[in-house]
Order: C-alpha cells, then structure tokens, then sequence
C-alpha cells in the first residue's frame, strides 16, 4: 500500500507543474523514470516494488494491451495513404531491418546468448515510442510528413513486433527443453492464429454492437468509451484463455474495431488522455525502483549494445527504408534519431523475464533491455526539444518544394504523441 501511496503524490506533484514542463527536457517519462531510482531501494527506499510480483507484471501487460488496441484503432487509413511512402517504408522495410541487425549484432557482442536469445533481444528493442519524442510529433514547424511517419511507426510497430518475439521466444524454449519441431511449430501458430482470430471477432463484434447501441441511444458518451475500451482488456484475456497471445489480440482487435465505429479514435483519445497515461507512467515508474536491480552486473559488451542499438541499429535500417524518397540527409538522420525506447520494450522484457524463467541467457537479455530503455529515457528525452527545433529552422531555409514539404495540410491523422494516447 505504500508503494502506491508513494506512486500517487509522484503523479499529483508531477500534474502541478506538467504544463510548465511541456516543451523541456524534463519529459514525463524522464521525470516517473528518475522519480522511481530516487524513491526506490537505491534511493531513499520509499518503494520496493519487485519483479517477481504478479501485480508488477499484470500492470504492465494492461498497459501494453491498452496502447496496442488504441494505437491500432486510431490508425487513419485514408491519412495513411496520403503518406504512405514515409510510414510504410519505416514499418515494411525498416522494422524488419531493425529486428534483423539487432539480431545479428546481439549475436556478434553477446556471445553468451543463443541465436534465438539474440533474436529477442533484436525484437524487444525494435518497437519505438513516441512519449519519449513528444517535441517532436507535435512540433507545428517540424515536416508533417516526418513527423507523422514517425508517429505512426510508433504506433504500430510495438504490436508488429509481437508475433516476431512469441516466435523467437517459442525457438529459443524449444532449443533448452530440447522439444520437437513439432512442438514448438504448432504452439508459436497457436499463439499467432488464436490471437489474430480473437482479435478480428473480438473488434468486429464489439465495435458492431457498439456502433447499434449508439444508433439506437442505449449508450452514453461515457460508457461508449468505456465500452470500446474495455475491448482491449477483452481480446487481450480471452486470447491468452485459450493459448494465444493476448498482445496480438489487443492490437488485431484495435485494426478491427477503428472501421466499424464512426469516430472511433477521436473518442479513444478522450477516454484513454487519462486513465492510459496512469498506467504508462506508473510502468515507467516502476521501471525506474527496478532499474537498480536489473542493472547489477554491466560489462562493456551490454553497454556496446545498447549503444549501438539507439544509433546504428535504428539508423542504419532507416537510411536505407528512406533510399529513393528524395529526403535530405539531415531529415533521414533526424528520423533515425528519434526512435526511443519505452515502454513497449520494458513490458516485453518483462514477459521475458516472467514467461521463460528456463532461458540460459534471461539476466542478460533483462540487463541489455533495461540499458538500453534508460539511456533512450535519457538521451531521447533530453534532446527532443533542441533537435526538433533545430531541425524545424534547416526545413524552414529548404526550397518549397523539396519532398519534407510535399504536404502542405496536414490531413486529419492520428495526432498527438504516444504519451497522450497512453
């Protein structure tokens, strides 16, 4: 009860001055993230949170499960379209990319980690968030297409990467507990094929009767969000009640829903500006008592990759999913920057942790993740505000019809940063 004591005036003293930080440095995550190291055990020891507590983990799977259907329900195909070279390159060409270097990179560095461990490391590390960036996607003066490429590649490409690591993670099971091909090539479609298939009924299904009740006035306003809301925490449960993955349940869920209910992200976005932010917060908090623990035991490889994973990684894949765009150098450069990691990464490094108790590599998988996400929290956070700025004054002095300009009105996306739509 006092860690969550402590978690409530971290949030009250943070809502008291958030406006007056809006546009600095001190990012929220930054903020819960350095609030949770300075309250935690290696700090002052108001909050102990651990790891192997179920309360823990069942946070973060809710606050994952919400992000990915909201995420996906809020996606605007039609905007979409109008720039679907930038995000779609990002999240076709570019994650896989990302997922595939991290790999081989993790299997080259971390030599004490399977090649299927190193594939998870690859994976849990690929999806970006853009809470981290917010200066950055909601910067009037930087490009729209820029930054709503790489909004929309934050809001998808979590729940891309989550039958990429229910794969690798079945591979690598597989390869300690010695099981047959069999096994493990039936439970990774079982996990894949029962989450898509709940997902697809569950927001159909849903986001119909939604739509009826509505039309008809049995519903308010309030509970229609709700209602829509709890959609998420539906497909999520279900699927993992019946052996598949609640994750990707939760963002098949959200893609099925955003057509079949008019207005639908507008509605979500209201609804989720607060609870959602709590959660994700609260994960980062909590992320931030843990991170003493976790990162007990360093060595200069760990550190190699996580440095390599926030530069070469995101930036390499990036450059070349951008080739033939017609973007500078400068804004290919800018958009491999900006891919931090938050809290996608933590929630399913966490899953790790919790779910493969029998991998050999484990700690060293949860120590290069959680270095990697406080170096991205810090590095990212800070500087957020002066590159967007920066980077707006090189746009401003481009020709008017250099290819960052190309969309001179903003159509009606998916607005905002992950932070408000968490």
């Amino acid at each position: 009860m006092i860690d969550l004591l402590v978690l409530a005036v971290v949030v009250f003293a943070f809502g008291l001055v958030s406006r007056r930080l809006e546009g600095t440095v001190l990012t929220a995550p930054l903020v819960f993230v350095s609030a949770g190291v300075i309250l935690g055990p290696a700090g002052l020891g108001l909050a102990e949170f651990a790891l192997d507590e179920h309360a823990v983990l069942l946070l973060s799977e809710i606050a994952l499960a919400i992000v990915l259907f909201t995420d996906a329900a809020r996606t605007n195909f039609s905007a979409l379209r109008q720039n679907e070279a930038l995000p779609l390159r990002l999240l076709g060409l570019g994650m896989p990319l990302t997922i595939a270097l991290g790999t081989a990179i993790a299997a080259l560095v971390l030599t004490d980690l399977t090649f299927w461990e190193a594939a998870i490391v690859g994976t849990v590390l690929a999806p970006t968030d853009a809470a981290l960036g917010q200066p950055v996607v909601s910067n009037p003066h930087v490009p729209v297409r820029v930054r709503q490429a790489l909004n929309v590649e934050a809001g998808l490409n979590d729940g891309l990467s989550v039958p990429f690591l229910a794969l690798f993670l079945t591979l690598a099971e597989a390869e300690e507990e010695h099981l047959s091909a069999s096994v493990w090539v039936r439970f990774a479609l079982e996990q894949v094929g029962f989450g898509v298939l709940v997902g697809i009924g569950v927001g159909l299904l849903g986001g119909w009767l939604v739509s009826r009740a509505s039309r008809a006035g049995w519903i308010n306003e309030s509970f229609q969000r709700l209602a829509l809301l709890s959609l998420a925490l539906i497909a999520w449960a279900l699927a993992d009640s019946v052996g598949g993955n609640g994750f990707i349940a939760a963002f098949v869920g959200g893609l099925a829903v955003g057509p079949t209910v008019k207005r639908v992200g507008e509605r979500l976005v209201r609804s989720t500006e607060a609870e959602g932010q709590l959660l994700s917060l609260s994960v980062f908090f909590i992320f931030g008592v843990l991170v003493a623990g976790l990162l007990r035991s360093l060595d200069w490889t760990i550190v190699l990759y996580a440095l390599l994973s926030l530069t070469v990684i995101r930036m390499l894949p990036v450059g070349l999913s951008l080739l033939g765009t017609g973007l500078r150098g400068v804004s290919v450069l800018f958009a491999g920057w900006f891919g931090p990691r938050g809290l996608a990464s933590i929630v399913l490094g966490v899953v790790v942790l919790e779910e493969a108790p029998l991998l050999a590599g484990r700690d060293e998988i949860g120590l290069v993740v959680t270095l990697t996400v406080i170096l991205s929290v810090l590095l990212h956070g800070v500087t957020a505000a002066p590159l967007s700025a920066a980077y707006a004054r090189r746009v401003e002095r481009m020709a008017a019809d250099v290819p960052e300009k190309s969309l001179e009105d903003e159509p009606h996306a998916r607005s905002g940063s992950r932070l408000r739509k968490d």
